[in-house]
């Protein structure tokens, strides 16, 4: 039976760790600010930013939250952006994806400068992640190597399986595991013979938004199991992408849907938002 991981304990330890920056910092004369920004009346989306908001007061971050109507403009939104890449008080900026159809989110992630950046979802900072030399990770990859890391396995030399290739988990959790020396395949729907190349992973991370996908026969015997998914199933249960009670049997290690990659997310954006502030300051991180 598999060990489960556990994403609160986990980023219960790095929000302390920030905290204890961060009051440092305050005693320097550093306060800490984020950003959020919402469009519309996603539920999905308020939830994210009420959570974001909760961690904020926890790490003893100053939160901006800006809620905006459903009709808001592109361009409305874009002024907003440049109005914050342009105030000192604001440290990390984030707009919560996804946006009302009329507004373009490409055109609106790359209007927040790098510096700010603290979803790394600028190009200039997918860049740097791509050669290995980064200030800010994306934050799921970035929460679910510090959960690999708990478990007390080194992905170097590893079969590393990674199923669904987005640019926001998908793409950049693939460079996160061969920074580390991971051999690391990407599978999607595309993908001849997905069973069999999961069946082979020692470290298999789940990314592909459909609820029970990864079941027993795709996990190899001890092999460390990240369940990235956030579905509802025909009841209108969480649940993640792996089938968790028989993917347990055969796991070594394991991570459930709740409490799993989901807490790490927005710890990850706390530890993010603390860089940005060090950056700002010319304090070495």
């Amino acid at each position: 039976m598999a060990k489960l991981i556990d994403g609160k304990a986990v980023s219960a330890k790095v929000k302390a760790e920030v905290r204890a920056e961060a009051d440092a910092l305050k005693e320097k004369g550093i306060e800490i600010g984020l950003a959020v920004v919402i469009v519309g009346n996603n539920q999905a989306s308020r939830v994210y930013v009420n959570n974001k908001k909760k961690a904020c007061e926890e790490v003893g971050f100053t939160s901006f939250e800006y809620a905006l109507p459903e009709e808001t403009t592109e361009e409305e939104l874009v002024d907003l952006v440049k109005k914050l890449n342009a105030d000192d008080k604001v440290n990390g900026i984030l707009v919560q994806l996804p946006l009302p159809k009329q507004i373009n989110e490409t055109a609106v992630i790359n209007t927040i400068v790098p510096e700010k950046d603290v979803d790394a979802f600028h190009p200039e900072n997918v860049g740097h992640i791509m050669i290995g030399d980064y200030s800010f990770l994306p934050c799921t990859p970035a929460g679910v190597m510090e959960l690999i890391a708990d478990t007390g396995i080194d992905p170097a030399g590893k079969n590393c399986v990674v199923i669904g290739r987005s640019n926001i988990v998908g793409k950049p959790m693939a460079m996160l595991l061969l920074h580390k020396n991971g051999t690391v395949t990407i599978c999607h729907s595309k993908t001849a013979d997905l069973k069999k190349k999961c069946a082979e992973a020692d470290i298999l991370v789940a990314a592909v938004g459909k609820a029970g996908f990864v079941t027993a026969d795709m996990v190899k015997e001890g092999a460390v199991v990240i369940d990235v998914g956030m579905n509802r199933n025909a009841e209108g249960k969480l649940c993640g992408d792996v089938a968790f009670d028989e993917c347990a049997e055969k796991a070594g290690f394991i991570t459930p849907v709740p409490g799993g990659v989901g807490p790490m997310t927005i710890a990850m954006l706390m530890k993010n938002t603390l860089t940005a502030a060090k950056l700002a300051n010319g304090i070495e991180v």
